[in-house]
């Protein structure tokens, strides 16, 4: 079978249409019914002859995955629990503030970072997801809009390391933000990464326009090694000046993310020593109070520290964010986002059908 995101997201599917025996329009035409009208079946394409639809459910496919669970909260987040064709799962969310839609992607089956904190490696990495499988949840997160409206923000900051899987990852933002895709910013899009120096330093090369958010944890590299394994042969300063280049290059202010854990990272001599990392930068800080994950022991700062740790980083003169906790309530918060085994279908603690 003919899988046809992933055919649209490598600009092929003019050399489908044709060897399916139609005219190069056509290609156009499906595109468009896939990626901006929001169908799920060859038969809703009714500008396409009906022999060729035929066709086209007999050799092609729109989808290689499957929604195995569909989870709501009250505040209007949506979860997908998607399921591969090789029986992998991945998670998805659609965020909903005010007149923004934003979608979190996922770009790997796990992850390999080890950040301590984190629900998405607890199991290790699989396997990166192809160009189709990181549109295919774009457009799923897609059609659970309502006619009239439209996705605005794409952060990539679900399961997996992004930068691990850059070469599959760009084709699907790139259609993500081209005119005959999405249709959304390129400023509107974010990459969220741990930090691999060479893989931002080929975002530069690429001259990539989506925005950089780099999530340090830790002002200095002893402590960012216990949360961050992976820091251990990469190191703070190389990462910031993979970073500046790419600001350099691209012109887009960085982000740089910063979990806060009580009594680990989140006492004023740690937001002191940020300050000092950051003092010059053209950047802002993201600073996300921890979303606790079942079985782990760390655990959200008191209000009383959170409040500390900003004053001290904003009397340096940072700026400073600190992120509204959305989708909590179904395990869709920021590092709460895992795989469920094949055998276990049960929803995760906290969740509402």
């Amino acid at each position: 079978m003919i899988d046809l995101v992933e055919q649209i997201v490598r600009n092929q599917l003019e050399d489908t249409v044709k060897e399916l025996g139609q005219p190069a329009f056509r290609a156009k035409q499906l595109r468009e019914w896939v990626v901006q009208k929001r169908v799920d079946s060859f038969d809703e394409m009714t500008n396409l002859p009906k022999a060729f639809r035929e066709k086209l459910a007999q050799s092609c496919r729109i989808w290689t995955t499957t929604i195995a669970k569909h989870t709501t909260a009250d505040d209007g987040t949506e979860k997908l629990l998607v399921q591969l064709h090789d029986g992998g799962r991945i998670e998805c969310v659609l965020l909903r503030d005010g007149d923004r839609r934003t979608i979190c992607i996922s770009s790997q089956v796990g992850c390999a970072m080890g950040c301590v904190f984190c629900a998405s490696g607890l199991d290790g990495v699989d396997r990166n997801l192809t160009s189709g499988e990181i549109a295919e949840q774009m457009l799923r997160l897609q059609i659970l809009l309502p006619e009239g409206e439209r996705l605005s923000h794409i952060v990539v900051m679900g399961m997996g390391e992004p930068l691990a899987n850059v070469d599959r990852l760009i084709p699907a933002l790139d259609l993500a933000s081209s005119e005959d895709g999405l249709g959304i910013s390129a400023r509107r899009i974010t990459i969220s990464t741990v930090g691999l120096p060479p893989a931002i330093d080929k975002l530069s090369k690429l001259e990539t326009r989506y925005q950089l958010a780099v999530s340090l944890h830790a002002p200095n590299d002893e402590l960012r090694t216990k949360i961050v394994p992976v820091n251990k042969t990469i190191g703070i300063q190389k990462i910031l000046d993979a970073a500046d280049n790419y600001f350099d290059v691209s012109g887009r202010r960085l982000t740089f993310e910063y979990v806060l854990l009580s009594q680990l990272n989140d006492r004023p001599e740690h937001a002191q020593q940020l300050a000092k990392l950051l003092k010059g930068r053209p950047a802002l800080l993201n600073v996300i109070p921890y979303n606790p994950v079942p079985g782990l022991p760390y655990e959200t700062p008191t209000v009383q520290a959170q409040q500390r740790f900003r004053e001290i980083l904003e009397n340096h003169g940072i700026t400073v964010k600190f992120r509204h906790r959305k989708g909590d309530k179904i395990n869709a918060a920021c590092g709460q986002l895992r795989r469920l085994s094949k055998e276990n279908l049960v929803p995760l603690e906290g969740t509402a059908s």
